[in-house]
């Protein structure tokens, strides 16, 4: 099943735990594309600053593929590292920080422009005006086409909006049968109001749904597996299939390194759970029934 309407993204967050030579990335990379997914998410912070350049090495041996697909990345949380001996564990979304690391960003992943920057983290000292003069310039001197962010609150994208005379165009956020925290915060509807898609990150937990023992899990891992059985699937994609039924129109980001689990996982596309399939893993992981 092709990606419809992009609504799957590849995740990069652990490219180098997958050992790939450049020309098994550009194979890796060209499958994807051939299913119909061709947006690539980034973070300059991923596999301690080094998935970027792994990336970016795999585009300088196939530069032709740049022009197939989208690039997304983030900035904005400085990890201690051996690369950069003077960062501390903070957030950072100074004009400066932004500045030096989108620069950082388009040399590691061999590109003259990326597709989406994202703001990384909510950060408690972030000056909205400051991040929209780097977004701005970014955007004039072409470097950055479009902008959005992560992990951020209603209110949060409310307030960089406000300073901006372009739309913020996603918000990155986690979502999955044990995690709601979004669906009651506000910010899934938040979003919908805005008519902006939500891309989401860990939409299996983290692996969670097939090996956590706690009681919400295990009820939850319980009711996917008999939805499975109905509709001849596999427990992840009704876990997934339960994120795409939402209204909110989500986009999935799968981080596998594995072609055929992502070949499966598209095909969450095609089930249609019901009403009372949805709200019943709903109640498996609160534990209780709706009001």
């Amino acid at each position: 099943m092709l990606n419809q309407n992009n609504t799957f993204i590849h995740g990069c967050w652990r490219l180098d735990s997958w050992n790939l030579s450049n020309a098994e990335l550009i194979s890796f990379i060209e499958q994807l594309i051939e299913l119909g997914i061709d947006t690539f998410d980034h973070a300059d912070i991923y596999g301690n600053y080094s998935c970027e350049a792994i990336f970016g090495a795999a585009l300088r041996h196939a530069p032709e593929l740049r022009q197939q697909l989208k690039i997304t990345t983030k900035c904005g949380i400085k990890l201690p590292s051996d690369k950069f001996p003077d960062h501390t564990h903070i957030y950072d979304t100074s004009y400066q920080h932004i500045i030096a690391a989108v620069n950082r960003s388009l040399t590691n992943l061999a590109t003259d422009y990326i597709d989406t920057l994202l703001i990384h983290r909510p950060d408690m000292l972030l000056e909205g005006k400051e991040v929209a003069r780097a977004f701005q310039q970014l955007q004039q001197e072409g470097k950055v086409l479009a902008f959005g962010v992560s992990n951020f609150l209603p209110h949060q994208f409310e307030l960089l909006q406000s300073y901006l005379d372009f739309p913020l165009t996603t918000n990155q956020v986690e979502a999955s049968v044990l995690s709601h925290d979004n669906f009651t915060n506000g910010t899934l509807d938040y979003l919908q109001k805005l008519r902006i898609r939500p891309q989401i990150w860990s939409p299996l937990a983290g692996g969670r749904i097939f090996n956590d023992d706690t009681p919400n899990a295990l009820r939850v891992r319980e009711v996917l597996a008999q939805i499975a059985l109905k509709h001849n699937a596999k427990l992840e994609q009704i876990a997934l299939a339960w994120l795409l039924r939402h209204p909110s129109r989500m986009q999935i980001i799968l981080g596998s390194g594995k072609i055929e689990r992502i070949r499966e996982m598209l095909a969450s596309a095609n089930i249609q759970l019901s009403r009372d399939e949805w709200f019943k893993i709903w109640t498996a992981y609160t534990g209780h029934d709706i009001p």
